[in-house]
């Protein structure tokens, strides 16, 4: 076996890294023909990928980028602790594409194009191939699901950059763009028709997806058995965390379909339940029912993690808003549970200071950064 260069010493082996590239440009090519079903033609080209549409309407594009955060490092524990054999990454996967693409359809676009970022702080971290093959089947599987092509990305070994925390000696940055294009261009969702008087549609997320997550980590090392912790569902507390995002694509282009006049879109994600008085016009959300609040967030709050914090961090079980004039209601929610997403209608939007009231538990939230 030749000796390592000094450029692999320095921290990049690029002979390391080829298993994950492998594993990523074989899944890449699977995915080509996803977009078709929303009239987009991917051809990948050496240094990334051209995209074009062939349907005969105007249409406009939105890219996204957005980064996964910290979830990866509880797969990285949990492959370390748990003693399953599992890598945990396929999740991981699903939450990172998810990350961006629950964001492009916010504007009302359909996403076609993915390119990620696999940031390691060591070469090492990418020859499990294994691990690699998962992480790589998760991103297909998101875009098998919402139609979109990986025809590139990027992996850099950044040795004097990405150090993880211990007791994980390795677990990379984990980012990526999303490309959606929006077709007709009439169906564009900009939030300037949100206005008093609209109803607010909730729909139930999966569980933690991928925000809270620092506060999550802090809590649970703080216990005896840690991630391994049971919850009475009988999951442990990592496996729990872990459960994959949601997609939201489904749900939007169902109600495109249908013609439901969508005044805005929000993800649920960071700021919590707080960010829904992201707009900065002078409107109170008044939230007057909700549903059923998944059980990690339930057991952080036996913790002692506060409600307001519990409200400002954590999605609180809806994944995803829809703003609807009273009118749109009615079909929103069916249409919505037709394409598998069960809609509740949470509350109103009103004039007034800008803030949050959540009946529920009788606060009061600031803006999300107030």
């Amino acid at each position: 076996m030749a000796n390592p260069s000094e450029y692999a010493e320095a921290g990049v082996d690029y002979g390391k890294i080829a298993p994950f590239k492998r594993a990523m440009q074989a899944v890449g090519r699977r995915t080509l023909e996803f977009p078709r079903r929303h009239h987009v033609v991917v051809e990948p080209m050496a240094h990334g990928a051209t995209y074009y549409f062939t349907g005969s309407f105007a249409h406009a594009w939105v890219q996204t980028t957005e980064g996964l955060g910290n979830k990866n490092w509880i797969a990285e524990w949990m492959r370390l602790f748990a003693g399953t054999g599992r890598s945990y990454y396929q999740g991981i996967g699903i939450d990172t594409a998810l990350m961006a693409v629950n964001d492009v359809i916010a504007q009302g676009a359909m996403p076609v194009v993915y390119t990620d970022e696999v940031a390691a702080g060591d070469s090492a971290w990418f020859e499990d191939e294994p691990r690699s093959r998962d992480l790589a089947e998760g991103f297909f599987e998101v875009c098998q699901q919402v139609g979109m092509a990986l025809p590139a990305g990027e992996s850099p070994a950044l040795r004097y950059l990405i150090k993880a925390e211990p007791p994980v000696t390795s677990c990379p940055s984990l980012s990526g763009c999303c490309t959606g294009i929006i077709a007709p261009s009439h169906l564009a969702v900009t939030g300037k028709k949100l206005q008093p008087g609209d109803r607010i549609l909730g729909a139930a997320s999966s569980g933690l997806h991928a925000n809270g997550i620092s506060l999550v980590i802090k809590r649970a090392l703080a216990l005896p058995d840690k991630f391994l912790t049971r919850l009475p569902n009988g999951n442990t507390l990592g496996d729990e965390a872990l459960i994959p995002t949601r997609s939201y694509v489904a749900l939007v282009e169902a109600l495109q379909i249908a013609d439901v006049d969508i005044h805005a879109l929000l993800p649920g994600t960071g700021g919590g339940i707080a960010k829904l008085a992201a707009d900065p016009r002078p409107f109170t959300y008044r939230i007057s029912r909700w549903v059923q609040v998944p059980i990690l967030f339930r057991y952080l709050r036996e913790l002692g993690v506060s409600i307001e914090d519990c409200l400002t961090t954590f999605n609180w079980g809806i994944g995803y808003y829809i703003f609807v004039p009273p009118a749109a209601v009615e079909t929103g929610i069916a249409e919505g549970q037709r394409a598998g997403y069960e809609l509740v209608d949470l509350g109103i939007v009103e004039s007034g200071e800008r803030c949050v009231v959540f009946e529920p538990e009788h606060l009061t939230l600031p803006p999300p950064g107030d």
